[in-house]
């Protein structure tokens, strides 16, 4: 998978390790150290995914991920933010503004990347560039982001939208843990309205389609207290 992918991060060295981090991954980068620059970056060239510093002069990370969703211009633009504030608070204002995914300061690069392909996974931006294979596969499930389509075993299985972006996290990242406000996040732009209690809703829905018996799951599993997650093996 490659793609072209904005960098806004004031640290000239912190960008520096993260271009060259997305380069040995075969994409493309473009460098910009503050938030206005940002901004006329994605209008001018069309990035597939932006990397976003919180911490940005001139204009911060939030409020640039506000300006992108409230615009006409890239509004889906998929955005992984990094922040130095591991505060629950604060994550939380990344996500409500708008952020696909987030992380913390410090971080491995490795980390980044591998979150960078989850997030490019589930936009469908970037796909194929390289010839690879976009299905993203756990538990004995594909879900395909290009052509929307879910598979449970090899049969066709029927969702929602907000149903199949759930998942779609979820088999990109086997074994995480999710809470109910990022798979709630996940369905930004199909349940705007709804609540996180709204996500145990999907998720009863999704095992009544993915699971041998949804009385007692075994593919998509409550991890008490925190959320769920999606095995890795297949039952």
């Amino acid at each position: 998978m490659c793609a072209h992918v904005l960098v806004a991060e004031d640290d000239e060295k912190q960008a520096e390790l993260i271009r060259r981090s997305l380069l040995a991954e075969g994409h493309t980068a473009t460098v910009v150290h503050d938030g206005a620059s940002a901004l006329d970056a994605v209008r001018r060239l069309g990035p597939d995914l932006l990397v976003l510093d919180l911490m940005l002069p001139v204009v911060d990370g939030l409020d640039v991920c506000r300006a992108l969703r409230g615009g006409a211009e890239q509004p889906d633009l998929p955005v992984v933010m990094l922040t130095a504030r591991a505060a629950e608070d604060d994550v939380l204002l990344g996500l409500d503004a708008g952020a696909d995914d987030y992380l913390t300061k410090p971080y491995s690069p490795r980390e980044l990347m591998a979150r960078i392909r989850t997030v490019l996974r589930r936009s469908g931006r970037g796909v194929g560039a390289r010839g690879e294979d976009p299905v993203v596969r756990a538990a004995g499930i594909s879900v395909d982001p290009v052509r929307h389509e879910v598979r449970c075993d090899g049969a066709p299985v029927e969702c929602t939208p907000a149903e199949f972006q759930i998942l779609l996290a979820m088999a990109g990242e086997p074994e995480r843990v999710f809470t109910r406000r990022q798979l709630l996040h996940c369905t930004r732009g199909f349940d705007r309205s709804s609540t996180e209690r709204a996500v145990d809703v999907h998720i009863m829905n999704l095992r009544r389609k993915i699971e041998p018996d949804p009385r007692r799951p075994v593919r998509l599993v409550t991890v008490f207290g925190v959320g769920y997650k999606l095995t890795g093996a297949r039952p």
